[in-house]
């Protein structure tokens, strides 16, 4: 070819590609939805976080897909998540599954069983284990499709007015305690309240709530609730994880283009991990100033914990008799719970055991 004409050639094929790759963004089609979430915009971890994946996806789909965040109360409560998102009201939402234990209990696996999974055992479950095939066989009864986004990590105890030095100082304790966990404190005599994060310091402080948990140092201090109790227990055996889900309404979500449905759960993906560390790095600095300004760091007592243990481990069986998703994903979670801990007490229990013991020596 002479070179005359293999330049000619040459801006053809340039001004082909020019055209082309425009074309093909042009081809896509501008979507608004809307993100109800149940969280209030004062926790920049939770909120964060679904602003965070909001962004996400319009930086992926070059703001062809844009999704506005809502906080908790600005189009409903906190704890209607599910149902705005199952009957249309919102395309999506931002919620954690266990909010929604009275319609099944099995929603409680969607965000942490009681002596269930922690953080890193909950992710492998979700993605390589069957967990969220699992969970999302739940979510179409409720005509939603769901996927993972954000984790708190292991979470605190809560606040109390009083010490709990045995059994009998839980015996009618009003207690704000997330999800499912409610219905094994019950069994001990608590008085199981659930509230969604933005009503919880006004009842403690009227003397509503004797006791109340949220997730850990980084929110509690930003929530107040050393403010009004005193003493600051761990560790939160109902969530060794706090996991969130996105959730969207099956319908629009078979709408969506290929492309599209791939930014979504890319982005949740990635707000799983940013929220987590978000957690990580900010919940150390809290739990100094906590304590550094009298709240009074506890452990629960070894017989509340046996006892919540073996409470925890009846209802799940009778459960598993009447309730088939119930017990297919509590023996998912049990069989891989056992092989992760298997695992991790040789490595992960035995290099953070040394290190946390160097760590007292430095």
């Amino acid at each position: 070819m002479k070179r005359r004409e293999f330049l000619k050639a040459a801006g053809v094929g340039l001004a082909a590609s020019a055209v082309a790759a425009p074309a093909v963004a042009q081809s896509m089609p501008e979507i608004k939805w809307r993100n109800t979430a149940s969280w209030p915009k004062s926790l920049d971890t939770l909120y964060g976080g679904v602003e965070f994946f909001c962004k996400r996806v319009g930086e992926i789909t070059d703001n062809k897909f844009q999704i506005q965040p809502f906080a908790a109360g600005e189009i409903v409560p906190g704890l209607q998540v599910l149902d705005a998102v199952q009957n249309g009201t919102v395309e999506m939402g931002n919620t954690a599954m266990y909010y929604y234990w009275g319609k099944d209990p099995a929603f409680t696996f969607g965000t942490a069983l009681p002596f269930g999974l922690n953080s890193r055992q909950m992710y492998a479950w979700l993605h390589h284990a069957g967990g969220n095939e699992l969970l999302n066989e739940l979510l179409a009864k409720y005509n939603c499709f769901g996927t993972a986004a954000g984790n708190t990590g292991a979470q605190m105890g809560g606040w109390f007015r009083k010490e709990i030095k045995s059994l009998d100082d839980l015996k009618g304790l009003k207690f704000r305690i997330g999800g499912f966990a409610g219905t094994i404190v019950a069994k001990l005599g608590v008085v199981p309240q659930q509230l969604a994060g933005g009503d919880i310091y006004p009842a403690l402080e009227k003397g509503t709530l004797d006791a109340c948990e949220w997730v850990g140092p980084y929110d509690d201090e930003k929530l107040g609730f050393q403010k009004v109790a005193r003493y600051y227990y761990y560790p939160g055996w109902w969530e060794g994880c706090g996991q969130g889900h996105n959730i969207v309404n099956m319908a629009k979500w078979n709408e969506l283009p290929k492309t599209y449905q791939a930014a979504f759960l890319a982005a949740s993906h990635e707000s799983w991990g940013w929220v987590l560390g978000k957690y990580d790095a900010g919940n150390p600095p809290a739990l100094r100033r906590l304590v550094a300004n009298g709240a009074q760091l506890r452990a629960f007592p070894q017989d509340v914990m046996e006892a919540c243990y073996k409470a925890a481990n009846e209802i799940y069986a009778d459960l598993s008799k009447t309730n088939p998703l119930f017990k297919k994903l509590h023996d998912s979670v049990v069989a891989f719970r056992s092989d992760s801990y298997a695992w991790m007490q040789v490595a992960e229990l035995g290099f953070d055991s040394f290190q946390i013991r160097m760590r007292a020596r430095s």
